[in-house]
Order: structure tokens, then C-alpha cells, then sequence
């Protein structure tokens, strides 16, 4: 008998992955952007509600109640006209009129109305006293809201005559809500500034804290203070202790095999100076050979242990700094072009990055005639190429000559009488400077070292 799980249902919908990730591209990417965000938007949708609100509850409820206030009155004077005619009668109705209800009002001989006007974007007094005059008058009627902006005229068709009436525009049409909108929308714009130079100084001590780790990413020296909100003052100061603890495991470290170095090197010196008494002989010629390898191995030990931790960054001349290692190449009887492009001037630990250039150098010198050093500089990296025309590497080695004390000895030996750490002591230089070494091919048929380093 077996038993089945049940499958759970709770799964999400394809649709809505597909959602989320659209939403998630044209979110903005930056802290400072998406904080902006999440003030501004709620706003933005306070606003639109509120005007909404405004719009159908307020505005429009007190529109109609003044548009149905101004159409009693005409009414009243509709049903005065007809109850009491005569001109007497229709003079005392004008002179009310502008008197009591302050809006003018003219009897016109019978005839036909003008032509109907096209209905404005915005015709919500058009449609309030449209629809109070249908309802309580009755009668054909002509209305113009545009014409004149601060008045309007109503015609209406009465039995003997056309009753023309111009009354103010607030009469019937709350004109001042505006100012209500207007100040909503200035009251928040101040808002928005006020939450863009605060959120600019809560998202500075973040970007000054990635500042600090990026430089001591690549080993340069930093000068860095915790700023902030409390949360990030906390990184800040987490971030300092972190790098004081890597700083004591370096210097327990090169300590630590400083004193082994003395003793190594003690018993080493011993060894030489026997050797120096002993009668010189095949086999002392052949002791003498293996403590220069031993004491070869130790100091390439050393030096890779230690990294050359200590040294500050400074600005060199990429230019010289290439023309140099040109000369020490051409001194040592090999062939080497070098080619720059951008700023020559980078930020770097001198000795150390040259140290890993000539050990890649010297890799190529083992096993090529010709070297070719090409360097770029562009707005974030600087990028060195070292090509040879030796037998390369294959593809599938190209990772394990990085480890240290690894020797490839059915293609290339890249630390022919040395301890296989030469490219292992460039990579950890590389990486201490935040970048890092690639090996590929190279156009003149051997091998292309690559260094791309953080300027």
C-alpha cells in the first residue's frame, strides 16, 4: 500500500509571476529612487482620492444646489410673468430682479432661440442646470455658461415672449473650490521637497558606507566615520569591525610566519655553513643544490602568504609603469611590444601589481619568444593582456594552474624551477585590488593572461 502526498494548490499563477516580473523591471533599481517612491506614491493616490471625493461629493452636491436655487428663481418669475402680465407688471419683475435676486432679466418678443453652443470639456454646471430647468420649468430653453466666464445667460420660450435672464457664474457654480485643489496640490509639492532633502541625507551615509567597503575591497586606505540613522551607524560600525579583525588576522598571520621564517632560515644558514666546511664534492655540490631550492620555496612561501599586505595604494603612471616592465623583458633577452589607451593615471599598490605582472611576464618568458603587453583603461577598470606565442594551456587547466603548487607538466610548466605559486601569488594580488585573472588564447597562438582590476 502506498501513500500519496497531497499537491498543494497554493502554488503562484503563472500570470502573476509574469506580473511581478514586469513590475519588478520598471520599479526603479536604486535605494534613493524606491524610497522617493514609497513617499510620493502614497500621496500621489491620497490626492487622487481626496479630489475624487471632492469632485462627486462636495463640488458637484453644492454645484446642484445652487443651480436648483437660481432655476427656483427664475421659476418664480416665469409664473410671475404669466400670472400678471402687462408691461407695468414686467418692469416690477426687472426691478426685483436686480434688486433682490441680483440677477438681470429682459423680455424678449417671441421668436427663435439661437443656436445651440457646443457643451465645454468640463460641463458639470451645464448638466446641473440643464436638468434643474427640464424638471421644474419645463419649457424650450438656451443656455450659455462660456461666453462671457463670469456670467451666464439663460433664454427660456414662455407663452408670449422669451424670458432672457444673465446671472453671475457663481450663482449657480461653486467657482471657489478650485482654491481648495490648488492648495492640496502646493501643500504636497513642499511635502515632496521637504521628503527629497531629507531621504538625500538618510541615503548618503549608505552610499558613504559602500564607499568604504568598495575601497577596502581594493586595498586602498580609507577614512571612514559611521553616519546616520541608528540602523546605519550599526552597519557602519560593524563594517569597521569586521575590517579591524581582517587587518589582526593578517598581521597575526605575517607575524606568525615572520618567526617561522627565522627559524627555517636558521636551520638553513646551518646547513649552508656545513656544506661550506665540508670538502666540495659531487654529493655536497648536490646537498648545496637542495637548500637553494629549499630556501627558494620558502621565500615564494612567504611571499604568498603574506600578499604584500602592508603596501598603500598610490597613483602611478600606467605608461611608465608598462615601460619599465618593457625593459626589464628586453634586458633579459626577450622580444615585448606594449600598447596603452585611456588615462595612464590609476590608483594602485605599486609594488604588489607589478610583482603580479612580472610573475605573469615571467610565466610567458619560460615558454615564449615574443611578448605582447596591451593595456586599456576605461571609466571603471584597468585592463592588461599579456600574450605569447609558447605552446598555451588547454582550456580544462586553465583554473588548476591558479592553485598554489600546482605544476602542468604535459603542456607548460608555468614555474620552471620554482614552486608553482607564480600565478597563485598574481590571482591573490588581483583579487586583493578587487579584480581578478582570466587565461584564454592568444592571437599569436599561445596563451593570453588577462588583468582586470577596479581604478
Amino acid at each position: 500500500m502506498s501513500l500519496s502526498l497531497p499537491v498543494s494548490s497554493e502554488q503562484p499563477r503563472p500570470w502573476w509571476r509574469a506580473f511581478s516580473r514586469k513590475l519588478a523591471m520598471l520599479l526603479p533599481k536604486g535605494l534613493y529612487a524606491r524610497a522617493l517612491l514609497i513617499v510620493i506614491a502614497p500621496m500621489v493616490i491620497l490626492q487622487c482620492v481626496l479630489t475624487y471625493v471632492f469632485m462627486e461629493r462636495h463640488w458637484q452636491r453644492v454645484t446642484m444646489r445652487l443651480s436648483n436655487a437660481l432655476t427656483n428663481e427664475i421659476a418664480a418669475i416665469a409664473d410671475l410673468h404669466q400670472v400678471y402680465p402687462g408691461r407695468k407688471n414686467d418692469d416690477l419683475l426687472v426691478r426685483i430682479a436686480q434688486q433682490r435676486l441680483d440677477i438681470d432679466i429682459e423680455f424678449l418678443p417671441k421668436g427663435e432661440l439661437p443656436p445651440a453652443l457646443p457643451k465645454p470639456f468640463f460641463s458639470i454646471i451645464d448638466a446641473a442646470l440643464s436638468n434643474e430647468i427640464k424638471r421644474q420649468i419645463g419649457k424650450p430653453f438656451w443656455l450659455d455658461t462660456v461666453g462671457r466666464s463670469n456670467f451666464i445667460e439663460i433664454r427660456i420660450v414662455l407663452d408670449d415672449s422669451i424670458l432672457r435672464v444673465v446671472a453671475l457664474r457663481n450663482a449657480a457654480y461653486a467657482s471657489n473650490s478650485h482654491i481648495f485643489i490648488l492648495w492640496m496640490i502646493g501643500t504636497s509639492f513642499v511635502l515632496i521637497v521637504v521628503a527629497i532633502a531629507f531621504l538625500g541625507n538618510q541615503i548618503k551615509p549608505i552610499l558613504l558606507l559602500a564607499g568604504a567597503a568598495e575601497a577596502f575591497g581594493k586595498g586602498r586606505d580609507l577614512d571612514f566615520h559611521p553616519r546616520g540613522a541608528r540602523e546605519v551607524r550599526q552597519a557602519g560600525y560593524a563594517f569597521i569591525e569586521m575590517k579591524r579583525r581582517i587587518e589582526r588576522a593578517f598581521e597575526q598571520r605575517t607575524t606568525m610566519l615572520n618567526g617561522v621564517s627565522h627559524d627555517l632560515r636558521t636551520i638553513l644558514m646551518r646547513f649552508k655553513l656545513s656544506l661550506a666546511l665540508m670538502r666540495q664534492t659531487e654529493e655536497t655540490r648536490d646537498l648545496q643544490k637542495d637548500v637553494d631550492e629549499m630556501q627558494r620555496m620558502l621565500e615564494a612561501y612567504l611571499a604568498f602568504a603574506r600578499g604584500d599586505a602592508g603596501e598603500s595604494a598610490a597613483e602611478i603612471d600606467v605608461q611608465e609603469f608598462l615601460e619599465d616592465l618593457r625593459l626589464d623583458a628586453e634586458r633579459a633577452g626577450f622580444e615585448t611590444k606594449i600598447a596603452f589607451a585611456g588615462d595612464p593615471v590609476v590608483t594602485l599598490r605599486p609594488d604588489a601589481f607589478k610583482r603580479c605582472l612580472v610573475n605573469l611576464i615571467g610565466n610567458a618568458q619560460s615558454h615564449a619568444e615574443h611578448i605582447s603587453i596591451e593595456a586599456v583603461r576605461d571609466q571603471r577598470f584597468l585592463t592588461v593582456h599579456i600574450d605569447d606565442d609558447g605552446p598555451g594551456i588547454p582550456p580544462n587547466r586553465r583554473e588548476d594552474v591558479f592553485r598554489p603548487f600546482f605544476r602542468l607538466d604535459s603542456a607548460r610548466n608555468q614555474d620552471e624551477g620554482g614552486t608553482g605559486l607564480g600565478l597563485a601569488i598574481a590571482r591573490d594580488i588581483a583579487r586583493s585590488h578587487g579584480g581578478d585573472i582570466s587565461l584564454g588564447d592568444s592571437q599569436a597562438g599561445g596563451l593570453r593572461a588577462t588583468v582586470r582590476v577596479p581604478v
